[in-house]
């Protein structure tokens, strides 16, 4: 995902609310490997871009952010939204560096739902967790992991442990942490 980004130094209360009337949203840009920049971005372009990427994925999107001048690849650490218009209010985004680890939330979704055994005996599933928070590299960060729950019989339950994860991605839940468990109604 492409974005063009603006380096931005009025800090004012004033600015930034013009800057949203101008349909520019205020962001700050954070990275290991020099100071934190106050930027903006285009509020149509983010939303385009968030209309593109399936629910629950932005946490492990790579964007790369354009001044024109210089490309910097970067993750949305936190979003933050207008309480009754949903409108995207600031952004905070995290520099990708070669090299250097970063911590990440990948989603979890749970396929085989259809022919588990559990669920056809009168259980239902029960994501408890919907997000595992991993440590990888900025090139190997997995867009989500898949847990089969396809042989999971009722009381039965998959933990962190039993996600495949890649050779280089080091999870840093706790191993035994419920993913999903079969219920009794």
């Amino acid at each position: 995902m492409k974005l063009n980004m603006i380096k931005r130094v009025n800090e004012k209360k004033g600015d930034i609310k013009g800057l949203r009337r101008e349909g520019k949203i205020p962001s700050i840009l954070y990275s290991q490997s020099r100071p934190t920049e106050s930027i903006t971005v285009n509020n149509t372009e983010f939303g385009s871009c968030l209309r593109q990427i399936p629910q629950g994925r932005l946490s492990t999107t790579v964007f790369a952010l354009s001044d024109g001048k210089a490309e910097i690849k970067a993750i949305v650490k936190d979003i933050q939204y207008h309480p009754t218009t949903y409108q995207v209010l600031h952004i905070d985004f995290v520099e990708l560096v070669d090299g250097k680890k970063i911590n990440v939330k990948v989603p979890v979704e749970c396929t085989g739902v259809a022919d588990c055994s559990g669920i056809k005996l009168g259980g239902f599933l029960r994501q408890v967790i919907r997000y595992v928070k991993v440590e990888c590299d900025p090139k190997a960060i997995p867009s989500k992991f898949d847990v089969d729950v396809r042989d999971l019989g009722i009381k039965q339950t998959r933990r962190v442990a039993d996600i495949k994860l890649p050779q280089d991605v080091r999870p840093l839940a706790k191993l035994d942490e419920v993913v999903v468990v079969i219920a009794k109604r």
